[in-house]
């Protein structure tokens, strides 16, 4: 690895991957605190409104798959860039649309057209790093992520009322077209890095075959859909929220969510190296606790200033949690680490659109109910996941066994061995 890339290239590589990840969550997450004023500027519902957060997610994450397979056999470095292209002319274009149908139609092909960029980044720090290094540059990934949503969030509600909607998308594709630019020069390194896998259509399919087939593929994916699916349905539905029970505008509501994003932004590298040397086991059912706390908080009356707070709580239960499910996902693919992570951010982005849809759903009731019944869902994921990633636990933490024990070996998260 030393000899086609240096450290400095690759903190280098890192940071500029981090800063491409930040601006596409951050055009992810800039339209879920709008859908109040999107509501009275197109004359609709909010809960029609709504709809164009899945028509953004469902489609990204649908791609991830065909981008990862992609990937492998063409090479991370062409499809990767491909992708920041059309997310920069997506997003830009998404500025004509005229209704709420329009914009609803370029939210799917942003979302499709997107989707390439982050799980290929998250597949290229598998090359990059050793599993037992893993952690530090994955914070620094799913750092930029939450950064993308504590930036998103508040800044999209608090810029619409001076530019416009149609001026947030332009400003947004703008920041990822320089970023595409400085990117460029690092095609080649990235291309030395990662070389092309071949095989036939039956290769593929038995590669998720065996990432789905084993306890520990079913168990990590398993707990990134449901868990997205919480995170998701709660924060999607936050402007809605805080607009309804307190009557904020969008300044207002931008201000309620600036809490939300900012565990990741300034503790997702140290959260990557706690979860390295004190295992993903013991991390892992905090985060899910966290996150069952920040629901029920919110189905209760508290004073508004409480609020970026609960919103705090959320964003770290998340932080502590989908980071480390990826950093276990970068050791079962193995060569294929391109359809392994594209398979794990389809997950975590079908999760985030169902979410959204299902919690919207509830709301025919009220947010009590949403609330309580996400809330239980978390809760028993926290639960199980006691017993379920009680594996993974750094290889240094193992005390050593008597010869001949047949246990050496057993309870560890550094295994590179696949699913």
């Amino acid at each position: 690895m030393q000899g086609v890339i240096s450290d400095r290239e690759r903190e280098r590589l890192l940071k500029l991957m981090a800063g491409a990840t930040f601006i596409i969550f951050f055009q992810a997450y800039m339209v879920a605190p709008i859908i109040p004023a999107l509501s009275a500027i197109f004359g609709t519902s909010a809960e029609t409104v709504g709809l164009i957060v899945p028509a953004y997610l469902i489609p990204y994450g649908i791609a991830t798959l065909a981008y990862g397979l992609l990937a492998d056999r063409l090479g991370i470095q062409r499809v990767m860039f491909t992708s920041l292209a059309a997310f920069v002319a997506l997003t830009v274009l998404s500025a004509t649309a005229r209704s709420i149908e329009q914009l609803a139609l370029w939210r799917i092909a942003t979302g499709i057209g997107a989707s390439g960029v982050v799980p290929l980044a998250l597949a290229l720090v598998g090359r990059l790093y050793p599993y037992e290094k893993r952690g530090r540059p994955l914070g620094w990934l799913f750092g930029a992520m939450a950064g993308g949503m504590a930036f998103g969030s508040p800044l999209g509600a608090m810029l619409v009322p001076y530019i416009d909607w149609q001026g947030l998308f332009v400003v947004v594709g703008a920041v990822g077209g320089v970023l595409l630019l400085v990117l460029l020069p690092y095609r080649s390194v990235i291309a030395a890095m990662v070389q092309p896998v071949s095989g036939t259509l039956g290769d593929l399919l038995r590669v998720y075959k065996d990432l789905l087939g084993a306890p520990r593929g079913q168990r990590t994916y398993g707990f990134v859909l449901v868990n997205s699916m919480f995170h998701s349905g709660v924060f999607t539905w936050l402007g809605v929220y805080f607009e309804r029970r307190y009557g904020l505008g969008p300044v207002g509501i931008g201000l309620a969510l600036l809490g939300y994003g900012v565990p990741g932004l300034l503790l997702g590298p140290p959260i990557g190296r706690a979860a390295d040397r004190w295992g993903r086991a013991r991390l892992i059912p905090i985060g899910l606790i966290l996150s069952t706390v920040a629901a029920v908080l919110l189905m209760f009356d508290f004073p508004i200033f409480f609020a970026p707070v609960v919103a705090t709580i959320l964003s770290l239960g998340y932080d502590m949690t989908q980071p480390l499910f990826a950093g276990i996902v970068t050791s079962l693919g193995g060569k294929r680490a391109g359809q392994a992570m594209g398979l794990n951010v389809f997950t975590l982005f079908v999760g985030f659109g169902l979410g959204s849809l299902i919690f919207g759903w509830l709301l025919r009731f009220d947010f009590g109910t949403a609330l309580a019944v996400f809330a239980v869902v978390e809760l028993s994921l926290a639960l199980a996941s006691f017993a379920l990633f009680r594996s993974e636990m750094p290889s240094r933490a193992k005390q050593p066994l008597p010869s001949g024990s047949g246990a050496a070996g057993a309870g560890t998260n550094q295994r590179t061995d696949g699913p």
